[in-house]
């Protein structure tokens, strides 16, 4: 289905009450179309452990428009399968997944990677732009500062 409103005028049907009872269940599982607006963004949260994600953060149960007491994990297993037609576990996504060498190739990182007096901006700029930090220039310093502080004790 091509929009989360679908799934839940789908559920609406299904359990009774009407489309904006079941909105936000459906929204969380198509969320992932923010990181990756391909059909791949479905192996975040469409199979097993997603359905029961998605109980853990809207609850057990959800009660309706029209009162009705509806199991979360009906409306997890209902979205799943309009979606992919069946309910994959999360292996089923992972086999297909090609394996690249950046997946496999884990070293041991030296304590200190960069000497605080190198840890500028330019070395922070390179770090991200190699895909080696997610963190903000200040945070990256100070980590940096805190290892050659540990490594000097």
């Amino acid at each position: 289905m091509a929009h989360s409103w679908y799934h839940a005028e789908s559920s609406a049907r299904k359990f009774g009450g009407v489309a904006n009872d079941y909105l936000s269940i459906h929204a969380w599982f198509d969320e992932t179309k923010s990181y990756l607006a391909l059909p791949g963004h479905r192996a975040l949260r469409h199979h097993t452990l997603g359905i029961f994600e998605c109980e853990r953060i809207f609850g057990v149960t959800l009660t309706n428009s029209a009162g009705r007491k509806v199991p979360v994990r009906f409306i997890g297993e209902q979205h799943v399968r309009e979606d992919c037609r069946r309910i994959p576990t999360v292996a089923d996504w992972l086999k297909a997944l090609p394996i690249t060498p950046w997946m496999v190739n884990g070293v041991l990182l030296e304590d200190v990677e960069i000497e605080p007096e190198d840890a500028d901006l330019k070395a922070w700029k390179q770090a991200v732009a190699n895909s080696q930090t997610i963190l903000g220039y200040a945070d990256w310093n100070t980590q940096h500062l805190m290892r050659a502080t540990k490594v000097a004790a």
